[in-house]
């Protein structure tokens, strides 16, 4: 750089001792574009091809380090390509230019599409789903456009319109675009210019209301990184944020920065201090990056050019030489690696190698840095407190209904059934009215917004006729822009999502069939029968025997308790239970004339010829009632909603067999992305989930859902038993235990009797061993049998007296009878509880039935002591 031009030397600050040195290398022929008349920038696409033509052919350089504008980037460079020449730019930043596509052009600074990613991350950030973009008609301005769309359609965000400023606009051009920028509903704006056009544009944004609160501006980085030279603006852009390539701070800047000032203030001692920006740092570095490159190759100080043979006539662009060093020159600048004033500096891949910026916010007459952003991650940390502009601290909403536009144009239209939607037009204002249960919905969904929303309805189709164009041709408007939202008994369907966005739903969904129903007293004997499958009964049955048989084992002496019952059952019978039935019969349906039921009828299956439409109530009763087979129809497919209106007319003759088809439910549209949507459908599901709906019911359906056929009503089946295995196992188990635990029970009573029963019997001999009475009137008293009772002496010949008891702990006797009561007297005149006496045949019973009660004797008349016969008692 030994012959560096002076007007090159006027342009970079003063060099320490190790610059001068690097300044005497080889390189020859590098030189910083600059011009009498200004920079390079400010000259037409023209001038500057003509510039560079006499930088090739006069001064034969081997290097051109330039030009600013990507518009002059791309015919230089090329020219560079034609005769090898490297053209190193440090700030043409269009996505146009590409070291692919131009194989000697290489940039030295960031590419516009870097940031498309962090502008859209900030966007997310903030929750904005609309910005519109406001850029120069260059190559610069429209270069990013690509980029920055697609960024934002991976984070759902839009662009409704785009605001293209010419280079040569006047004030009044950019403020009738400003004004109309203020009737749309869009609040957030990223501006893509040069520094001059946007000073004009935010100080014209500024006298018409649009720095104010509420709205949002985002500047791109090639004003974010000239923020220094548009301080005499700040003012005017208080409260905008940008995007600024990341500076790291190191000595070497700083030291650099202070010899920069020291000749800017020598150079201009009575102009204002210019500060140093990222552009002059990444130039300064390129300087480095190509003398170091030249160094490299060894260039010779005296150009090495070669002269094509040429003929008469040709252009000049034909005679161009081609350098014999610019393959090896652009080599070496590409694998320039160096650590620079602007930071790592690399080069490898044709241009420069950087990913991370700041967000900046102005506020007042300076701005401060809010976040970092990396152009992988988006915003890595969380945003700072932002100034929003009008000195704001509310983040803005990103839309607003602007105040000076038209109202919000809802489209309606007349349904089939006036409880949803009724259209009416009074004949001297022509005012449209609209009452219906949608039609209140949507007026409390918007009552309960956080903001003002002025509309007004728009009648889709004629007064009088509601059947004329269907459903799908309403939703078209608003993709037309007809209207900005359409409203109505309007169903959610995957083909309509496609051009509009839905709200949530606020009906209930799916398609059934209305059937008619023959409902009659069953007088069938069996009748009873037929809610249980054959298995069940047959489960049941040997379950009760099972039950009865455990309980008459626990229980020895008991009665049984009879449970009884009638069943009657009044059985809704449909003509039809599944729609695959009238496929196969051939029988005719029919649809709501206008709706999309008919296309999901040809998708079931259904013949064309087979389909008829109807537009009322009435007609589809007419059609129902007649029956397919003379001239009417089978069954009416239609959305459950209408069907719950249609019942409460019809209750009796109809029934909804279904649902056979889910959908989503009735729900508003509105255009792709409109910032409306989301506020709407949270009012709709605060609406629907809680008293509001309910009121709303009751004033369009009050007393119209108590039809028991409301519900639906599929093919009547019987219960299996395999419904009720479970309680049969309870049951079986529960009964298994219980006879268990009862035979265990009864085995160790009876084992204990038996050990138990000698002892008694000795006790009893001798009692009556010792009394001593008649042995001519009195039987030899019996011993005691193995079941624990005294043995009973009976005397034939005497039939008129019962058996007396003889009270081994007492004295009285009396006769007994079977089935008397006796009290046993004890010790002491202490009462015992009544017992009952049982007699049968000859047997035994347990000790424990005999041990301390009474012997039981039969008294006869005196004779003859012959023809015993042995009795049993026990006594209870």
């Amino acid at each position: 750089m030994a012959a560096r031009p002076a007007r090159m030397r006027r342009a970079l600050p003063p060099l320490d001792a190790g610059e001068r040195r690097a300044g005497r290398g080889p390189c020859v022929g590098a030189v910083v574009w600059s011009s009498r008349r200004g920079s390079i920038s400010r000259l037409r696409k023209l001038e500057a091809a003509m510039e560079t033509l006499s930088l090739l052919e006069k001064h034969k350089v081997e290097v051109i380090i330039g030009p600013q504008k990507s518009s002059q980037a791309v015919f230089v460079s090329e020219l560079g390509s034609r005769t090898h020449v490297p053209v190193v730019s440090f700030s043409a930043t269009s996505p146009s230019l590409s070291h692919r596509s131009l194989p000697y052009f290489v940039r030295a600074t960031v590419n516009d599409s870097a940031q498309a990613s962090c502008i859209a991350s900030l966007m997310k950030t903030y929750g904005w789903r609309e910005v519109v973009p406001i850029y120069e008609d260059t190559d610069y301005g429209r270069g990013i456009m690509p980029y920055l769309i697609d960024a934002l359609q991976g984070i759902d965000a839009r662009v409704p319109y785009r605001s293209l400023i010419s280079p040569t606009a006047t004030g009044e051009q950019i403020t009738e675009e400003l004004r109309k920028l203020m009737t749309m509903q869009t609040r957030v704006f990223v501006v893509h210019m040069d520094l001059k056009l946007a000073s004009f544009l935010f100080t014209k944004a500024n006298e018409v209301g649009m720095m104010n609160k509420g709205y949002a501006w985002i500047m791109t980085d090639g004003l974010s990184n000239l923020i220094g030279s548009m301080s005499p603006v700040f003012e005017a852009m208080d409260g905008a944020l940008g995007v600024q390539f990341y500076l790291p701070e190191s000595a070497e800047l700083d030291k650099f920065t202070v010899r920069w000032n020291r000749r800017f203030q020598m150079d201009n001692p009575n102009g204002p201090l210019f500060q140093v920006n990222v552009f002059a740092l990444w130039g300064y570095d390129v300087i480095w990056a190509v003398a170091r490159a030249a160094e490299l190759i060894g260039v010779a100080k005296s150009a090495s050019v070669q002269k094509p043979k040429t003929k008469n006539g040709s252009t000049s662009l034909e005679s161009l030489a081609t350098s014999a060093n610019g393959p090896k020159l652009l080599e070496a600048i590409l694998q320039s690696k160096l650590r620079g004033l602007s930071g790592n500096f690399d080069l490898s891949d044709g241009h420069l190698q950087a990913s991370t910026f700041r967000i900046i916010n102005v506020a007042g007459k300076q701005w401060k840095e809010i976040g970092i952003c990396t152009a992988r991650n988006g915003v890595s940390l969380q945003l700072n407190a932002v100034t929003w502009p009008g000195k704001s601290t509310e983040i803005p909403r990103g839309w607003e209904v602007p105040v000076t536009g038209k109202k919000l144009q809802v489209g309606v239209r007349n349904s089939g059934y006036p409880e949803f939607m009724t259209v009416t037009k009074d004949p001297f204002t022509g005012a449209i009215k609209a009452t219906g249960f949608s039609i209140d919905v949507f007026e409390e969904a918007v009552k309960r917004l956080p903001y003002a929303l002025p509309y007004e309805y728009v009648v889709f189709d004629t007064l009088r006729d509601t059947s004329i164009r269907s459903y799908d041709e309403f939703v078209y408007q608003v993709y037309l822009k007809n209207y900005d939202a359409a409203i109505g008994d309007i169903t959610i369907r995957y083909n309509r999502s496609f051009y509009v966005d839905f709200t949530l739903p606020y009906t209930e969904s799916g398609v059934a069939m209305v059937v008619p129903v023959k409902a009659s007293d069953n007088k069938n004997t069996w009748i009873f029968a037929k809610p249980l499958s054959k298995g069940l009964w047959f489960g049941s049955i040997a379950l009760f025997i099972g039950t009865g048989f455990v309980v008459w084992v626990l229980e020895f002496i008991g009665g049984n308790e009879e449970i009884g019952g009638s069943f009657r059952e009044k059985l809704l019978q449909p003509t039809v239970t599944d729609v695959h039935e009238l496929i196969k019969s051939k029988e005719y349906v029919g649809y709501r004339r206008g709706s999309y039921i008919k296309g999901l009828l040809e998708e079931i299956g259904f013949d064309s010829s087979r389909i008829k439409p109807y537009s009322t109530p009435d007609d589809f009763h007419n059609a129902l009632s007649s029956g397919s087979k003379n001239g009417g129809i089978a069954a009416l497919v239609h959305e459950v909603p209408y069907i719950k209106l249609f019942l409460a007319e019809y209750c009796k003759e109809y029934t909804m067999v279904g649902p056979i088809y889910k959908t989503a439910g009735f729900g508003f549209a509105f255009p792709k992305g409109s910032p409306l949507l989301g506020d709407i459908s949270k009012a709709i599901l605060n609406i629907t989930g809680g008293d509001a709906i309910i009121q709303i019911e009751k004033k369009w359906t009050a007393d119209r859902n108590n039809c028991p056929n409301m519900g639906p009503v599929d093919e009547p089946g019987s219960l299996t038993f395999e419904e009720f295995r479970g309680l049969f196992i309870l049951t079986g188990a529960v009964s298994v235990c219980s006879l268990y635990i009862g035979l265990s029970i009864f085995l160790f009573k009876r084992r204990y009797g038996l050990n138990n029963h000698n002892a008694g019997h000795q006790q009893i001999g001798d009692v009556h061993g010792g009394q001593g009475q008649d042995e001519n009137d009195q039987d030899q008293v019996e011993g005691t049998q193995q079941d624990g009772l005294d043995g009973i002496r009976q005397e034939d010949g005497h039939g008129g007296r019962g058996p007396e008891i003889s009270d081994q702990h007492g004295e009285a006797h009396r006769d007994i009878d079977n089935g008397d009561e006796i009290r046993e007297t004890r010790p002491n005149n202490i009462a015992a509880q009544p017992r009952w006496v049982v007699t049968w045949g000859t047997g035994s019973l347990s000790a424990e039935a005999a041990d301390n009660h009474s012997i039981l004797k039969h008294r006869g008349s005196a004779g003859s002591s012959s023809n015993h016969r042995r009795a049993n008692t026990m006594i209870y």
